[in-house]
């Protein structure tokens, strides 16, 4: 009787279903901004003009993710108490989803910047479009909710929060909008996310704009939320690249800076995208050099390969906290964390 109970356990067990887990891509990408002074130049072919040079990059990643930095909207009272405002047209989304994006954080200083009718009409788009969001929503419990899907049977999670002025755009109990960067809920969101997944991702909106330079509260901030659960920290607003640090099981990228974005900076020139690969308990962090200097490459993100490439690496190592460890393998440059 025992041998039958066991061949029928086995059996049963067989037909259930399961997933094998295998390695998981995530991808990040800097600030997208599609809209202001340049919108008809990068709305061409449907706004996916910015995006046909580096498309087969981004579609490489089971996520790819981005701060989108303007809300999707026509409609919405503009707030007009601070210098830069962005928004965009809402179709606007299928570009990117089209390229390869398929997770946005909205946690910054312009997505509440045609108020909560803007906001509204962002969540809308993405979700006619396909693409998940984290970081603002119709009130604070919602704007902290992590994103969690699951890929090759691992479970992964997003979050974003903004550190950045207008106080008025962060959430609150009944009021939509942003979510803040407050460290003590943050940490708690992050360890209850690590109850839930095998992979956190927390984005952060933060830093001082054209500088390379960190904040205080950013190394601090940062390892605190690798010590909470993070695997990967991913900062963006100063609009240029900032230092990237190894810290214990976790990485952190402090700015990726801008990626597609309509203006014509020259400080702005050279972008990072990020290609981290999970694989059971091996990780890592390619780093893909990217040309975004409008006299060079117009709006259009472009792959930087031999000489150029090299020398943005190098620029990369220097910055704060510096003493970054990268590993070159053929053309290809990585981090091991």
């Amino acid at each position: 009787m025992t041998s039958v109970k066991t061949l029928f356990i086995l059996l049963l067990l067989l037909a259930l279903p399961h997933t094998v887990r295998g390695e998981v891509i995530i991808q990040a990408v800097g600030d997208i901004m599609l809209g202001g002074r340049w919108e008809r130049t990068v709305a061409a072919n449907d706004y996916f003009h910015p995006f046909e040079n580096i498309a087969p990059e981004l579609q490489a990643g089971d996520i790819t993710l981005a701060n989108l930095e303007m809300p999707l909207t026509r409609r919405g009272r503009e707030y007009t108490n601070k210098k830069f405002r962005f928004r965009a047209r809402p179709d606007s989304a299928f570009a990117l989803k089209k390229a390869g994006i398929n997770v946005v954080t909205l946690a910054n200083n312009h997505i509440m910047d045609y108020g909560v009718p803007g906001l509204a009409d962002t969540l809308a788009s993405l979700m006619r479009a396909g693409i998940e969001s984290v970081g603002a929503s119709g009130d604070l419990t919602t704007a902290c909710m992590p994103l969690i899907t699951e890929i090759k049977g691992v479970r992964v999670a997003i979050l974003g929060y903004s550190l950045t002025l207008p106080e008025q755009f962060w959430a609150g109990k009944n009021r939509p909008g942003t979510a803040p960067l407050r460290e003590k809920p943050v940490m708690a969101d992050i360890a209850a996310a690590r109850e839930q997944a095998d992979i956190v991702i927390v984005t952060v909106h933060w830093g001082e704009e054209g500088s390379t330079r960190l904040r205080d509260y950013q190394p601090r901030l940062a390892r605190l939320m690798i010590d909470s659960g993070a695997d990967a920290v991913i900062g963006h607003h100063p609009h240029i690249l900032q230092g990237i640090e190894r810290y214990k099981r976790g990485i952190i990228f402090y700015s990726l800076g801008n990626f597609a974005f309509a203006h014509k900076s020259r400080i702005a020139d050279r972008t990072l995208l990020v290609r981290l690969r999970f694989n059971g308990d091996k990780r890592s962090a390619e780093l893909l050099p990217v040309n975004i200097l409008h006299s060079d490459v117009g709006f259009q993100p472009t792959l930087l390969s031999g000489k150029k490439a090299e020398e943005l690496i190098e620029r990369v190592k220097k910055l704060p906290p510096g003493r970054l460890e990268l590993r070159k393998d053929g053309e290809r440059w990585l981090v091991d964390f």
